[in-house]
């Protein structure tokens, strides 16, 4: 049983992706309940997903149930089983690119499925909902570092723009229908099961097996990236202070420029990096940088993972998971 005695029953969408399945792992070393939902989209390789959730699958506390959050029926299926807690809202199409180039898929995805999911927690009466949202919102923000005050109605992808519909559908069944929302706003997140086509993932298997990396514009952009284990950190104080509607920054709250980025893993690999230059992408932008404070002061979020540490936990996990091939 958790610590306090009271054991929750959390749906999890999403959960057996990067961020979903670590999460998943640490509600249930807190002793709640976990229902997770998937449909193991081949955006990346399903067998990945099916790898991450391995150990949970033999949890007495832990059920997965394979479905699409476009599909209502499979949903009401999964409402049907009992009343949750609260739901943690992860599935969403990812990927600032691809957006433009098929923006008809996240429109559905990322807006529709959410509805869906809102529908059904007013139907259900789930007492709390915590939105997977992201830094890219901020679009091209000329305010440094990006504060949750500053106005988020100019994103550069369609990615973007569905993220910042899903916090604005989720205040307004807030206000509607009382449910209480976290929206999180991730700040790049990376660590052990990143998707292999997010950047330093993809950095480090190119380095290790000696391919070029693609690295756009002249390597000056910069990121704020953050440890999976301060994002897990941050949300699971977020679900557990969820009341009411607010939005908040989950950070480092410190930038590097991705030369610098790619310095760290040549470091950690002890091999050089072969780079292909290319040029600036649509709906990239130059900087994110979160301003955490909101999150510090009302959650006790605390980062502890400098980019110099996770790289090095990264590379670990990466070399013994795929041996460097």
């Amino acid at each position: 049983m958790p610590i306090d005695g009271t054991r929750l029953r959390i749906l999890v969408t999403g959960g057996a992706g990067f961020i979903g399945s670590h999460f998943c792992e640490r509600l249930l070393e807190r002793g709640h309940d976990v229902v997770c939902i998937d449909n193991f989209d081949p955006f990346y390789d399903p067998k990945l997903k099916r790898k991450n959730i391995a150990n949970a699958l033999s949890h007495p506390h832990y059920q997965l149930m394979e479905g699409d959050i476009l599909d209502r029926a499979f949903l009401e299926k999964v409402f049907d089983t009992g009343p949750f807690n609260a739901i943690v809202h992860l599935a969403a199409r990812a990927g600032v690119r691809p957006s433009i180039q098929n923006p008809s898929v996240y429109q559905k995805v990322n807006i529709e499925g959410t509805l869906h999911l809102l529908e059904l927690a007013v139907r259900s009466k789930t007492p709390k909902f915590v939105f997977a949202s992201s830094s890219s919102v901020y679009g091209k923000n000329n305010r440094l570092p990006f504060s949750e005050a500053d106005p988020a109605d100019h994103p550069v992808s369609p990615y973007a723009a569905t993220k910042r519909a899903g916090e604005l559908l989720s205040y307004t069944y807030h206000v509607l229908y009382g449910i209480s929302v976290h929206c999180l706003r991730f700040f790049t997140v990376y660590g052990p099961r990143q998707r292999p086509d997010m950047a330093i993932h993809q950095f480090i298997h190119r380095i290790a097996t000696g391919k070029e990396i693609p690295l756009y514009g002249d390597g000056s952009a910069r990121r704020d990236f953050t440890y999976i284990s301060d994002i897990l950190d941050g949300m699971e104080k977020s679900l557990f202070h969820c009341n009411g509607y607010a939005i908040y920054n989950l950070g480092e709250s410190r930038t590097i420029d991705l030369l610098s980025l790619v310095s760290l893993i040549e470091n950690a690999l002890n091999k050089k990096a072969k780079i292909a230059w290319m040029p600036e992408q649509p709906g990239d932008v130059p900087v994110t940088y979160a301003d955490i404070s909101k999150a510090q002061k009302e959650l006790g979020y605390a980062p502890k993972v400098s980019i110099e540490e996770g790289i090095v936990k990264f590379v670990e996990w990466y070399l013994r998971t795929f041996g460097g091939c």
